[in-house]
């Protein structure tokens, strides 16, 4: 079976990057990762890529002067690897128009919120300031607009009395994991589209629960 050849971008502890190594750990799994990069030497997922025998590369942002020369660097490493789809986890660099249309709609990132709503890096403690009874995650295309990208997978996570960021994180992590693997999976069989920069899930029509869209069956 011809696999997806995968690059992983991180910048620090790896958790979701630990969770695709083990999704490509199974045989059946479409989907491979040949490259992880880390914009930081000191990050945690490059230990869980070595220990998973995957190359790894460090490419240090504080080396280059501006945005587009660093992105230029990162480009011609994926390529040269052989990378067909580009993974975010836990990087954190926007990344150029430059490079992202070198990419359409091969870059795929995993945000902690159900977007469009709280956008950003601080999205846990605003969704705790707000109020709001549901939280979650969102698997979307990557484009020039920072969390904007077509939408391709939400999972609802609840939002309890008494969470910090801390807890509500540790929740929402548990379906990013799911999520994110479950999203490569589909890619690589060709079940995901873009459409009018809208997602079309071809994979199913029938979805067993309002927690997860797709499902993951």
């Amino acid at each position: 079976m011809k696999k997806l050849k995968l690059g992983v971008l991180i910048s620090g502890r790896g958790s979701n990057l630990q969770s695709i190594i083990d999704s490509c750990a199974e045989k059946s799994y479409p989907a491979e990762i040949v490259i992880v990069i880390s914009n930081k030497p000191d990050a945690q997922g490059l230990k869980y890529a070595i220990a998973a025998n995957i190359e790894t590369h460090i490419i240090e942002h504080i080396n280059y002067s501006d945005r587009e020369s660093f992105d230029k660097d990162l480009n011609a490493t994926l390529y040269s690897s052989g990378v067909e789809l580009i993974c975010l986890a836990g990087f954190m660099r926007l990344l150029s128009s430059w490079f992202i249309e070198k990419w359409p709609n091969k870059i795929i990132n995993i945000h902690p919120s159900l977007l469009p709503a709280f956008k950003g890096s601080n999205s846990h403690a605003e969704v705790i300031a707000s109020g709001v009874k549901i939280s979650g995650c969102t698997v979307h295309f990557v484009t020039k607009e920072m969390d904007a990208g077509p939408i391709i997978m939400q999972a609802a996570v609840p939002v309890l009395q008494g969470d910090d960021e801390d807890s509500l994180a540790k929740r929402i992590l548990v379906s990013e994991h799911k999520c994110y693997a479950h999203v490569i999976h589909l890619i690589a069989l060709g079940k995901i589209n873009v459409k009018n920069q809208q997602t079309v899930d071809i994979s199913s029509k029938t979805i067993e629960s309002l927690i997860y869209s797709p499902s993951l069956k």
